[in-house]
């Protein structure tokens, strides 16, 4: 982020929103994780793989909570080369979220509530999208307004896997991933409500971040029911446990199968 009009101890453009707004969605994301491990769903026991995976996006979480901490108490010269190691950062990102997908379809481990296809397209298209946009915001970085409004719709797609953590998505079958999705986009409409309440009018960012986030919602509906989503499939599970898993079929959720008694 960029802040050309914006010195220490101002909080121009609702700077103070951008940052309540960063605490919320880290919260949420954290949030959603720890009820999990809580409640015994998760354990420190994954492979490294799956460590990695969430040593970097929480690394992220942290990136993206004090660059708004930086824009808000005006600290401009620590903000612009932080934001050069976040762009960097993507880079795993991107690589562990799609190694840590493919190896879980592979495996035949897809969360019971998606489809092992959807599930296989969902999150590298989202980390497509949420890199795509925060590319976008970097390309704007010396228009404060575009910048802030760019990266917050990035970081709301990434809050797909904390908000669903939070959500009851074994009810909302066969909707889970689409009610996720709905979930997301609350964050981007605060964001255009805050902008009416202050300013009187929405700015532009907001449509374009929203845009793309229902392109990629589109996107990931297309491909998960078309010939190239199943050869997709077809291609990452050659050879693997996954290969026998009806790819449009939700899986069977975990526990004794139906009408199996109980042990004594």
């Amino acid at each position: 982020m960029t802040t050309s009009d914006i010195g220490p101890g101002r909080t121009g453009d609702g700077q103070r929103f951008f940052l309540i707004a960063a605490i919320a969605m880290v919260g949420v994301t954290v949030a959603g994780f720890s009820v999990q491990l809580a409640l015994g769903r998760s354990s420190f026991e994954a492979p490294p793989l799956v460590h990695a995976h969430a040593v970097v996006f929480m690394g992220w979480l942290v990136i993206f909570l004090l660059q708004n901490i930086l824009i808000a108490t005006g600290q401009v010269r620590l903000h612009r080369p932080l934001g050069w190691i976040a762009a960097a950062w993507m880079v795993p990102m991107l690589v562990l979220g799609w190694l840590v997908t493919e190896n879980m379809i592979r495996q035949g481990n897809a969360p019971f509530f998606f489809k092992p296809l959807q599930f296989l397209v969902f999150d590298p298209v989202s980390l497509i999208t949420f890199v795509g946009l925060t590319i976008a915001a970097i390309g704007f970085r010396r228009s404060t307004a575009w910048h802030q409004r760019l990266h917050y719709c990035a970081m709301a797609i990434l809050l797909g896997p904390g908000i669903g953590r939070l959500m009851p998505l074994p009810l909302l079958m066969p909707w889970a991933w689409e009610a996720t999705f709905v979930a997301t986009l609350i964050f981007p409409l605060i964001g255009v409500v805050a902008d009416l309440l202050r300013n009187g009018r929405v700015h532009p960012a907001w449509g374009w971040g929203i845009a793309a986030m229902m392109a990629m919602f589109l996107a990931v509906q297309a491909i998960t029911y078309s010939p190239v989503g199943t050869t997709l499939y077809e291609a990452v599970t050659a050879g693997s446990p996954g290969a026998s898993v009806d790819p449009l079929a939700f899986p069977a959720p975990p526990g004794p199968p139906p009408g199996a008694v109980p042990a004594a």
